[in-house]
């Protein structure tokens, strides 16, 4: 199993500025390029300070030109919020600048405080059918001309120009969690990208056996690769397990909040979660992001990610975004990278 790196900008203290999250951002993406990640993942987000991402490729095309080894990728590009044709060309574009290190993973997206900005009247269900829609569309205009007369777009004879440098383009991921997501990701030569978000082992168990079922499903396919995104963070101490469980909770707390878009947003931040609102959701108690997220020495790590691997999954997104410092992320990732990443595969 491979080891990648999944994180965004995100703003917990409005004291720092934007231009010093990038750099601290940049320097954690250095850090497992040199010590043999497979890839860094980027998302994609608006008008949030809690995950920083306006357009993927901007950072990617930047950390082209700072990081030397691993492929960089976008996870996720939200598919409705774009045109086709823009889409392949940029996309190409960046394969280019990143010398084909892209891959390319689409999503329907997730809150519903983007829909509402960026594609109003927009829901999760028109949003899924708008992803099934453009994947197949962007594999043909990467190829030559097409012409396309669906449901959301339609056009003319058109080509993605530039041309991906790689033949016949970047790979391809989906984000997917149902089990009609899993087939259309095969039928479609797409490889699957899963994340359990708050729920524990028996959900990334579940998600395994939805994808096996799809592989099952579609014997003619080859079979793709599958990517788990999952937080993790490692320290020696039980105190420093405890205080990373706690911060969780916060984190998923105010996601929680930001996904169900029910409180006021001033200058991209929501108002704090308060005590009381957190003791009435147990699934993000501090216990809960214990017992469910890898939080533990290395050993404990290595035990957790070996039984991911024993799955079946082919890679580890380590999901950075947790509302800690700076210098916590690095010490979590510095001991990840001393203790635990020599146990799996390095690029």
């Amino acid at each position: 199993m491979k080891i990648s790196l999944f994180a965004h900008m995100e703003r917990t203290d409005t004291s720092i500025p934007h231009a010093k999250l990038y750099d601290n951002f940049v320097e954690l993406c250095q850090m497992a390029d040199r010590s043999g990640f497979c890839a860094i993942w980027v998302g994609e987000h608006h008008g949030m300070d809690f995950t920083i991402a306006p357009n993927p490729f901007a950072q990617l095309s930047d950390l082209a030109n700072k990081t030397e080894n691993v492929r960089l990728g976008t996870a996720t590009v939200v598919a409705p919020f774009w045109h086709p044709i823009k889409l392949a060309g940029e996309a190409a574009m960046v394969d280019i600048i990143t010398s084909g290190r892209l891959e390319m993973c689409l999503s329907r997206g997730a809150y519903e405080f983007e829909y509402q900005r960026l594609s109003p009247g927009e829901d999760a269900w028109s949003a899924g059918a708008k992803l099934r829609e453009m994947v197949p569309v962007l594999q043909k205009l990467w190829k030559g001309d097409y012409t396309h007369d669906g449901e959301y777009w339609q056009f003319p004879a058109t080509t993605s120009i530039p041309k991906p440098l790689q033949s016949p383009y970047p790979g391809m991921w989906i984000a997917a969690r149902d089990p009609d997501t899993h087939n259309f990701a095969i039928t479609n030569g797409c490889n699957v990208q899963v994340t359990p978000l708050w729920q524990g082992d028996q959900e990334i168990v579940s998600l395994m056996e939805k994808f096996k079922g799809a592989v099952a499903n579609n014997p003619d396919n080859p079979k793709p690769k599958i990517m788990v995104l999952r937080h993790l963070f490692v320290a020696k101490t039980e105190q420093e397990h405890l205080q990373a469980a706690n911060q969780l909770s916060d984190w998923y707390n105010t996601f929680g909040a930001w996904f169900r878009n029910d409180r006021p947003v001033h200058n991209g931040n929501i108002d704090p979660v308060t005590e009381e609102e957190k003791a009435a959701i147990e699934m993000f108690s501090s216990s809960e992001m214990h017992k469910n997220h890898v939080i533990g020495t290395p050993e404990h790590a290595i035990e957790r990610l070996k039984f991911y691997e024993s799955l079946g999954y082919d890679e580890y997104a380590l999901w950075l975004d947790n509302g800690m410092s700076h210098e916590k992320k690095k010490a979590n990732l510095q001991l990840f990278i001393d203790e635990v990443l020599p146990e799996f595969e390095r690029i």
